[in-house]
């Protein structure tokens, strides 16, 4: 089974972007320590992170995606292109061990998936 497991925001502008979603959904964001360029996370429930906010440094367009949780982000990804999507970012680990893509659909919609470390 297959289901949402993450979303992130992806902005220029990340001083306002942690303003806006803290005080929409009332959110705490905190600087991700172990993550290797500008990422914060969105912590709904106090304790476990629900989400990221990418800091692209105007590198990309804003966006706004979800991750789907699968059992293997490769096959994924690969599955998704043999379907007539596009991987716009291949699969790559984070410091925490998830492996994750981005792609496209056939329509143009961008969406991630995203594989847990195992244990």
């Amino acid at each position: 089974m297959t289901t949402i497991g993450w979303f992130e925001v992806g902005t220029a502008d990340a001083a306002e972007s942690r303003r806006f979603y803290g005080e929409l959904f009332g959110w705490r964001i905190a600087p991700d320590e172990q993550s290797p360029v500008p990422y914060d996370l969105f912590y709904a429930d106090g304790e476990n992170a629900v989400g990221g906010l990418a800091d692209t440094g105007g590198e990309l367009p804003s966006y706004a995606i979800f991750y789907v949780e699968v059992p293997d982000a490769e096959a994924a990804a690969e599955r998704a292109e043999s379907l007539g999507g596009k991987i716009l970012v291949p699969p790559q680990s984070t410091p925490q061990g998830h492996r994750f893509a981005h792609i496209l659909d056939p329509h143009g919609n961008h969406l991630g998936v995203i594989t847990s470390p195992k244990g």
